[in-house]
């Protein structure tokens, strides 16, 4: 028997949207990095790009359970000496609000040439409003 590769012209890529407005972030992050992986399809395979691409509205409404508001750290080296830079969730979300979700769901794809091409598949917007409507993006409940 042969192993079957699916063509990449014969995969189709569907559009979900989901709205992160009062849910919690590591839920949502790991439903999109298994869609964007392709793990929902029939035709998963695990070194290819067979996902689906997410766009992710209201990504400043998401939330976080205890006390991870403050305790919870993002990390930055700028790559000179002593130049480690954390910041809380708090901060980052009001510098940056799509920030603390991209850098989730980047964590839990691989970390190599396939996960970098796999997080351009993921549209995060702060607010209600996104330019993906063209693309009838589906639903998609977390």
């Amino acid at each position: 028997m042969k192993t079957i590769f699916a063509k990449e012209s014969e995969l189709k890529n569907n559009w979900y949207i989901i709205d992160a407005s009062g849910k919690t972030l590591g839920r949502v992050a790991s439903k999109v990095a298994s869609v964007l992986r392709g793990k929902n399809k029939a035709s998963y395979e695990p070194n290819s790009i067979c996902g689906d691409c997410v766009v992710i509205i209201n990504a400043e409404k998401i939330e976080v359970s205890g006390k991870k508001h403050s305790d919870m750290l993002y990390r930055h080296y700028t790559g000179f000496v002593g130049g480690l830079r954390s910041y809380s969730f708090d901060t980052l979300i009001a510098k940056h609000p799509t920030d603390p979700l991209r850098r989730t769901i980047a964590g839990m794809l691989p970390h190599n040439r396939l996960g970098r091409k796999l997080i351009n598949n993921v549209k995060i917007y702060a607010g209600a409003e996104h330019p993906h409507a063209a693309q009838k993006p589906q639903p998609l409940d977390v």
